[in-house]
């Protein structure tokens, strides 16, 4: 059975060009720790379309965690800028490209939609 951190990845190849990148063009390398052992999986983006790799290689950038952490990330059970906050996605290179890899991950589950008619932070007459 494929685990979602597989299906997740295995599916960046097949969206085209993806809006959420912004036209990014950028190598990204995805070093996914289980024990001793580092599966790499690179992510070629040329002008928001994505290529998907399994292998090393180099990257402008690399995020790094845990299998378990990932398995989070693609599931939308934890936030990508979160888990990088407690040190559980260790992020190395350029961190504007974390920004926008991070809007590839499913919005995480169980959070509030936010409201339309939001009082707060807004100045009051």
């Amino acid at each position: 059975m494929e685990d979602a951190t597989v299906a997740f990845l295995e599916g960046l190849s097949g969206r085209g060009v993806e809006p959420l990148l912004g036209g990014l063009t950028a190598k990204v390398r995805i070093d996914l720790e289980d024990g001793d052992a580092t599966d790499h999986w690179l992510l070629d983006v040329r002008r928001g379309v994505i290529d998907v790799a399994h292998g090393d290689g180099e990257a402008d950038s690399t995020l790094r965690a845990d299998r378990a952490t990932f398995e989070e990330l693609a599931t939308g059970r934890t936030n990508a800028m979160a888990a990088a906050l407690r040190g559980a996605l260790r992020i190395e290179g350029d961190l504007r490209i974390l920004v926008l890899i991070q809007r590839l991950f499913p919005a995480p589950v169980g959070m509030p939609k936010a409201a339309g008619n939001r009082s707060v932070g807004r100045s009051r007459s």
